[in-house]
């Protein structure tokens, strides 16, 4: 909807009762949602083709370097650092399987400290030296024990190559439980991402530990290792086999289209890169494989993101690379008529492709596949049945320790100028590292629904548009007694639920507001409430795909968010020449994670309440009840956890009512005074420990008495 260069109607009346009076006239009305769920997708792509506007593939050697050496600082970022010594692989053995022409040991090792990997070794029984593959499993809910992933496996152990196959964290014999057939991503995946350790950048770590424990075998030529997976597997392959030099053949299958294709997906949280499209293109990734070989396997019926189209999108510049390299046969594209799958005829093509280049044997044409028999899952596994140890380390396990090390080197200094001094560190840091920076925008410019109701419209960027008529109070507030009205004139209140302005919790928050004698802006977001994608729920993620489409361009939900309260005082600024003297904003649920980061931000904002709001991104437990919108990439890292984010608003009012768990249980009264600790801190740092508030509960009147 194009916006006008002058409002069509000029409103006269005061901001809030022209939110209320139009409000209810849209309500009536039956007016569209302002932000059509699409908006925000067309914007996400735009924002997209912008970024890779100026990208070409190189011309020469050395234009090719510079552009690799780019993608391989941007990855690095994107992961995380990666351990300066790797820790004792302490390799254990802990059952054979003797099979016709090959043994399969059930082999654990170590990856990071405390950290351990299930893996299957399947062990040609032939003397001398083989080369290996690394087998690494997508979304089969067997993992490294399913029979899609088990018939690669035995295939190529009968064709002579010393396989290994690992279970990727989370999955498989890794999961939170000990059963197999656990998913890795939506929130639990999520717990790694406040700690800038996300999936992606784990898996390929732990598949260079894979590697190192390939060649510590004295039955694998260490000189010829690939590697290969489908699916998930085939995003793990891809960027294993960018990174890692040692993996001389790469096949990943049913993975490979390009970054912009995921734009619209529903895709796991492990296949994502945060900010990758700042930084590169798929095939930029994939060209840090030149001039080693690299055959690409496509479906004829996979999904968009893995398309036969979106992989040749990637084709063409990768050839340019493998060009510059004098090494264009080693690359080829295998394109079969099929479903999403690593099925027998693309097992074939990888046999080939791996005994051409890892035996060199052969001329790379499909090698027909050997009888074989698979297993039943339970029979591969280095645990059966519940017998892993009670204290593995999972996921969440792991996330919550790299995150307790990272709080710990966040305190809050022990004066008032060391804190003023460093909390301005920590904001610039939350603007410009952990949400990308907020864009440059035009000045605030309104205009109008053309559906007949007089709801007041404007950019919070270009692309995405939001309402002034959200409000659901039946009429503007007026009084006759003076002194009330002047309490009204001055006191405003932005409401934010991320479930949506419309949830009868957020009416009776907003109805509260009313009794007080404040105004009130309810606000729809960006992805949430009405502007919501209507498939966008995954599991115990109600914002999963619109989140990581968000995190593609390197800009989090949670920044977005912010953003746009900013743009709404903008918008309430011009509207009425001023601001209230008391700006107070609140959030509820995860909201109240908006609330805190837009008031450590943007000084316009007086008051601040976070009611019944996640207390710590820290949880051994995947999160249930959040977002993944409010899962900033590196928050922790950067900035600190909840408590540090309230910090930052220090000296201004904030009233904390109640608080949860990452698991979604209500904490103690205790719990959540001793999780707030470093943010009473900073209070009493600069002698305002007053302005600083914890209530027992998420009532909403205590909260406005807090507030006052």
């Amino acid at each position: 909807m194009p916006l006008a260069s002058k409002p069509m109607i000029r409103v006269g009346l005061a901001l809030l009762a022209s939110l209320a009076a139009v409000g209810s006239l849209s309500q009536a009305q039956g007016a569209e949602p302002v932000q059509a769920p699409n908006q925000y997708l067309e914007f996400i792509r735009g924002q997209a083709e912008a970024l890779r506007a100026g990208e070409r593939p190189p011309e020469t050697i050395p234009e090719w370097e510079a552009q690799a050496a780019t993608v391989r600082k941007g990855l690095q970022k994107a992961w995380g650092e990666f351990p300066a010594q790797p820790c004792p692989l302490e390799p254990q053995v802990l059952g054979i399987l003797d099979r016709d022409g090959y043994r399969v040991e059930k082999v654990v090792f170590q990856t990071r400290p405390g950290l351990r990997m299930t893996a299957n070794a399947y062990v040609p029984n032939r003397p001398g030296k083989h080369p290996a593959i690394l087998a690494v499993h997508g979304h089969w809910k067997g993992a490294k024990q399913d029979p899609v992933v088990q018939a690669r496996c035995i295939g190529a152990a009968k064709l002579g190559f010393f396989v290994l196959a690992v279970d990727a964290f989370g999955a498989g014999e890794r999961g939170v439980g000990k059963a197999l057939g656990e998913y890795h991503g939506e929130m639990t995946g999520a717990t790694l991402l406040p700690v800038g350790l996300p999936l992606s950048g784990i898996q390929v770590y732990e598949n260079m530990r894979a590697v190192d424990y390939l060649l510590t075998r004295p039955e694998v030529d260490g000189a010829h290792i690939g590697i290969t997976g489908a699916s998930g597997g085939g995003n793990q392959s891809m960027y294993s086999g960018a990174w890692d030099d040692r993996l001389k053949a790469v096949v990943p299958v049913c993975s490979v289209g390009n970054y912009r294709a995921y734009l619209g997906a529903a895709c796991c949280i492990c296949e994502m890169v945060p900010g990758a499209l700042r930084f590169a293109e798929e095939w930029g990734v994939l060209g840090l494989t030149a001039p080693r070989n690299l055959l690409i396997v496509n479906a004829t019926q996979d999904a968009s993101q893995f398309s036969v189209e979106a992989a040749k999108r990637t084709l063409t510049p990768l050839q340019q690379v493998y060009r510059l390299h004098g090494d264009e046969g080693h690359l080829r594209h295998a394109i079969f008529e099929s479903k999403h799958d690593y099925n027998q005829a693309m097992r074939e093509a990888m046999y080939g492709w791996m005994t051409l280049h890892l035996k060199g044997e052969g001329d790379g044409a499909p090698i027909a596949e050997p009888e074989m028999k698979t297993e039943d899952p339970e029979t591969l596994r280095c645990y059966p049945g519940d017998t892993r140890p009670d204290d593995w380390m999972t996921l969440p396990r792991f996330a919550a320790a790299e995150g307790r090390k990272l709080v710990a080197a966040k305190a809050v200094p022990g004066d008032a100028n060391a804190w003023r001094t460093e909390a301005e560190t920590r904001r610039k840091a939350l603007v410009d590292t952990v949400f990308g920076g907020f864009p440059t925008v035009p000045p605030i410019s309104f205009s109008h629904m053309l559906d007949g109701s007089l709801t007041t419209l404007f950019e919070s960027e270009p692309g995405m548009l939001l309402s002034l008529g959200a409000a659901y109070e039946p009429a503007p507030f007026r009084s006759l007694d003076p002194k009330v009205q002047e309490k009204a004139d001055q006191h405003l209140a932005i409401v934010i639920d991320l479930d949506g302005p419309d949830t009868d919790g957020n009416r009776f928050l907003v109805s509260e507001v009313s009794r007080a004698g404040w105004r009130s802006v309810p606000l729809s977001l960006r992805t949430t409430g009405r502007n919501a994608w209507p498939t966008d729920k995954i599991g115990q993620a109600p914002d999963h795909n619109s989140a990581e489409w968000a995190l593609w361009i390197g800009r989090p939900l949670l920044g977005q968010w912010v953003f746009e309260v900013r743009r709404l005082l903008d918008a309430i600024e011009k509207k009425e020449n001023r601001l209230p003297a008391n700006l107070v904003l609140i959030g509820k649920g995860p909201a109240g994670l908006v609330a805190l980061c837009a008031g450590a931000v943007d000084p316009r904002i007086t008051k601040v309440a976070a009611v019944g709001t996640l207390a710590s991104y820290i949880t051994e437990e995947p999160y249930v009840g959040q977002r993944l919108g409010v899962m900033a990439p590196g928050i922790l890292r950067e900035v600190g956890d909840v408590a540090h984010l309230a910090a930052l608003n220090a000296p201004k009012r904030m009233v904390i009512a109640g608080g949860v768990a990452g698991n979604g249980t209500t904490l103690s009264a205790e719990a959540v005074r001793d999780v707030y600790q470093p943010a009473a801190h900073a209070w009493e740092l600069l002698n305002a420990k007053e302005n600083f508030r914890l209530i027992d509960g998420t009532d909403p009147a205590d909260v406005l008495e807090a507030l006052r």
